[in-house]
């Protein structure tokens, strides 16, 4: 588990829409501490922090200490919103973890000993069909990521959720089947496939239906000159 970061906040009073667009013209974002029994309280954090901690891809399954004006809440964040277009963050929800409290959260999958795997020793390929898990665990012990190992691992094998170990007190929330995490395929397979994609590609452009369409378009042509 990584180091509990703090954030900096300050508390805001309620308001509309005009409020948070004063607020984030100030480059702060608007957002709420909820849950654990308590009343809902509005802050305001610094964008740069905000984004800065948004771009380690880990955010949505991070444990923070927010200090609110020296009022200090243990929260996980479980909702950010961003602005579609310039994509910086405008809105966010954290919700209150009491003490021992257990949480769903997801987390990413690292894949290990690639260099022990037989099947990518002789050019096989990783296909990652599961790059994260959702795992339910105690708030203060969420792993930064589940480790599988290739080690064996050859040409045609699966790697399945069975075959890994999770951290004590970790559990996944898909509990009703064996679902495959990675998979070794030959690579040669794959090559033949995107040639066989590409000549039928080839075989459309160079085809009957590419002059039927280029006549199809000249007599369109000449309709609009007329």
């Amino acid at each position: 588990m990584a180091d509990i970061i703090e954030l900096k906040a300050e508390a805001r009073e309620l308001g509309g829409k005009g409020a948070a667009r004063r607020i984030r013209r100030e480059m702060k974002v608007p957002g709420v501490i909820y849950g654990n029994r308590e009343a809902p309280e509005t802050i305001t954090i610094d964008r740069k922090t905000i984004a800065k901690y948004m771009d380690t891809g880990s955010f949505l399954s991070t444990v923070f200490i927010v200090d609110v004006e020296g009022r200090k809440t243990r929260i996980i964040p479980r909702d950010l919103q961003v602005d579609p277009v310039r994509d910086f963050p405008i809105h966010f929800d954290f919700l209150r973890l009491a003490k021992d409290a257990h949480i769903t959260v997801t987390v990413g999958m690292t894949y290990t000993n690639e260099d022990l795997s037989p099947g990518l020793k002789r050019g096989g390929a990783m296909n990652i069909v599961r790059h994260d898990i959702e795992i339910s665990c105690p708030a203060d012990a969420i792993p930064e990521s589940i480790e599988a190992s290739l080690e064996g691992l050859d040409i045609g094998d699966s790697l399945h959720f069975s075959d890994i170990t999770l951290p004590e007190n970790v559990v996944s929330t898909i509990s009703d089947r064996d679902f495959t995490l990675v998979s070794i395929a030959s690579a040669m397979a794959e090559e033949v496939e995107e040639v066989e994609g590409e000549g039928e590609e080839g075989e459309v452009e160079d085809g009957e239906g590419a002059i039927e369409a280029e006549g199809d378009d000249a007599e369109k042509s000449e309709g609009g000159d007329e």
